[in-house]
């Protein structure tokens, strides 16, 4: 049985987010990744570069990586959105589930630090 390149990316313990620049520069970022309803979730920093890059542009890429960000399969195109109050809440529940101890500690850890509006969710959808 062959699986998809959607189910690869939710598996993957970490996943190269590429987002856009203006001028096309790429900027990559390796991310933790969950399965949500409607695709992929990824929760970051709200004020982050590619949080800015995505409200400008939605045009991203994503591969599976290591730890380090080195693409350890091929980039698939995708689009990305920044996710409201709720959207945010189901991708940091997925990131929970699916990180364990870590990902609760790293997400309390996170909304003690910036607030829960300190954070956003990103639902990435493949092309």
């Amino acid at each position: 049985m062959t699986v998809s390149t959607g189910e690869q990316l939710a598996d993957a313990q970490f996943v190269s987010l590429t987002t856009f620049r203006k001028d096309g520069t790429a900027v990559p970022t390796a991310v933790w990744v969950a399965a949500v309803p409607d695709g992929l979730g990824v929760w970051t920093v709200a004020d982050s570069g590619k949080v800015k890059r995505i409200r400008r542009d939605g045009t991203v890429t994503v591969a599976v990586c290591d730890l380090r960000g080195t693409p350890t399969g091929p980039a698939v195109p995708a689009h990305a959105r920044v996710l409201d109050a709720d959207g945010t809440a189901r991708v940091r529940t997925a990131v929970r589930r699916k990180y364990k101890l870590l990902g609760r500690v790293l997400t309390i850890l996170s909304s003690l630090r910036r607030g829960d509006a300190g954070s956003v969710g990103i639902a990435i959808t493949l092309d």
